[in-house]
């Protein structure tokens, strides 16, 4: 590397208008380099650095950043002009001093021969430069034409750095077509970003149909005018919607081989249970059959089962099973699945609701799963995981309405295999994110603990939207799910403000550094940090806090 170093003096910035015959036009913006090494995706650039110290008082904020990590520099290859991202710099000993950066190439435009300005720029590069390229900075008039949203629909999210005019924009149908995933350290602003994007997508499709798992309650907040809000006390969930995998999840507790001896004998009365249904008569009857059937009929077979004479075995998994399912009758807090009220055939009401199919203005469905029982919060995310995949397989003949779900703390329903429970809420989300886009459901995963997801989960998502984070087994697995070309802005992921995020894959142009807009405090999920020095200064009612708390702790009220 010193010999190729060695080879290439840079003596200076020599102006654009003086290099290849070209006509000296003013204003003019000198080279501050030239390429000495290139290879396929990325190439070694020698720079000055006195022609970068002439741009610090520079009145563009966009060429004062010229030559540090992360800004883009542009190189002229016939008419084109290639755009490469400083992914690294280090400095060359010698007798006149230079500094080596690594840059990679994001894209491409041509050259406007009248004014030699960028204009059409595109992903990807169908010529390369040759060693001895000079290499100069871009301005902010080239950030606005790499940046420039094209005539796809599109929200606008933020501003690109280090530019505090340019509008960074998300494409929506590239950001939902290949799933998208939101990645951040807890206190980045992660909540209140996923509520921006949903915001600005429910706004472009006041018509859409977004479900979104909430684990914490913090979005009811944020989507109180535009969006329908279901928790415990309203989302009313059909026990009979369950698979029989998931029935197995609530009603068998035994591990092993005790397990599929319950498994089998459940198996058997829930079908016979759905048998009872006047509506089984017309279908192909499983046990996965969406057929609604009473939990005491379930019970009363059971009981019969263990009576029989030629039944093999004891009545030990008989009596598990019997006795769980009475629990979960009589425990208040799995009222809004396993209520009596709850036998009737309301599947299409529930679908239409949970989906918004219509969405009446309100486009997005927040699934407040917080006050869910923690023994089947897995559980119920499976359920309405599934609904949105079977339902999109069934109405393939329809006119298709394609469905966005969005998963908060994906790391604890999709997790690796160190963490990895065998539950069915994993097996479903990882399916999803293989073939759902197949179906037209999209996948929006939002984690602080990428390194905790499932191997491969990650690489399906298109685009990734990540914000600060500051464990290094996090930062090396986003790394591996990028593209190549993107390594350099990943760089600055552990140097990222609040509000600030790397974006890269489908959903943009090129990879991009974004200042996330300020939200109105009304559209902002309840997520905020408490003020300890403010809120340990007030004093007074703690008694009545206490007493209506433990009111509610007794009552599982919220």
């Amino acid at each position: 590397m010193a010999e190729i170093l060695g080879a290439h003096e840079f003596r200076g910035a020599v102006p654009m208008g003086a290099v290849g015959g070209r006509d000296r036009r003013a204003p003019v913006i000198s080279a501050i380099g030239r390429i000495v090494e290139i290879t396929g995706s990325s190439s070694l650039a020698l720079l000055d650095p006195s022609a970068i110290a002439t741009l610090a008082t520079h009145t563009d904020l966009a060429l004062v950043n010229a030559g540090q990590v992360g800004a883009q520099v542009k190189l002229r290859v016939g008419a084109t002009w290639l755009i490469a991202n400083i992914r690294s710099l280090r400095m060359v000993e010698g007798a006149i001093p230079r500094i080596a950066a690594q840059i990679d190439f994001l894209g491409e435009g041509d050259e406007e021969k009248l004014t030699g300005k960028l204009y059409k720029f595109r992903r990807g590069v169908t010529r390369y430069p040759v060693p001895g390229t000079e290499v100069f900075p871009v301005s902010t008039g080239d950030l606005r034409q790499v940046y420039a949203a094209d005539d796809r629909a599109h929200v606008e999210i933020g501003t690109v750095y280090p530019t505090r005019d340019i509008r960074a924009a998300l494409y929506v149908d590239a950001l939902l077509g290949k799933h998208f995933a939101l990645l951040g350290s807890t206190g980045t602003g992660k909540s209140t970003s996923a509520a921006l994007i949903l915001h600005r997508i429910c706004d472009l499709a006041p018509q859409g149909h977004i479900v979104m798992i909430d684990p914490h309650g913090e979005y009811a907040a944020a989507f109180r005018t535009n969006g329908a809000i279901f928790d415990v006390g309203n989302l009313q969930m059909p026990y009979w919607l369950m698979n029989f995998d998931e029935h197995c999840e609530v009603f068998v507790t035994e591990d092993g081989s005790d397990s599929q001896i319950d498994a089998d004998i459940l198996a058997k009365c829930l079908l016979m249970a759905r048998a009872k249904n006047r509506l089984a008569g017309d279908v192909k009857l499983t046990v996965d059959s969406p057929i609604p059937y009473l939990l005491s009929d379930l019970t009363n077979i059971i009981q019969l089962e263990m009576g029989k004479m030629d039944r093999a075995g004891d009545t030990s998994p008989y009596l598990r099973l019997k006795t769980k399912i009475d629990e979960v009758k009589a425990d208040p807090r799995y009222a809004f699945m396993f209520s009596g009220m709850l036998v009737a055939d309301t599947m299409a009401q529930f679908i239409g609701r949970i989906f918004r199919l219509p969405s009446g203005g309100k486009p997005i469905s927040i699934i407040d799963v917080s006050g869910v029982p923690s023994e089947i919060t897995s559980v119920v995310v499976a359920m309405l995981s599934r609904m949105v995949f079977d339902f999109a397989i069934w109405s393939r003949s329809e006119a298709q309405r394609p469905i966005l779900l969005v998963c908060e703390e994906a790391h604890r329903y999709i997790p690796n295999e160190r963490h990895a429970d065998t539950s069915s809420v994993g097996r479903i989300l990882s399916r999803i994110a293989k073939e759902g886009r197949k179906y037209g459901i999209s996948l929006g995963l939002i984690t602080q603990r990428p390194s905790d997801l499932a191997e491969g989960v990650l690489s399906q998502c298109g685009t990734i939207i990540a914000m600060r984070l500051n464990n290094d087994s996090d930062q090396a697995f986003v790394r591996a799910a990028m593209p190549e070309g993107a390594r350099g802005f990943l760089d600055a992921i552990p140097a990222l403000r609040n509000r600030e995020c790397i974006i890269c894959g489908e959903g943009v142009a090129t990879p991009i550094r974004v200042l996330f807009d300020d939200l109105e405090e009304v559209r902002r999920p309840a997520s905020g940090d408490p003020m300890f020095s403010e809120l340990w200064r007030e004093t007074g009612g703690e008694e009545g806090i206490i007493d209506r708390t433990v009111k509610r702790w007794r009552s599982q009220g919220r």
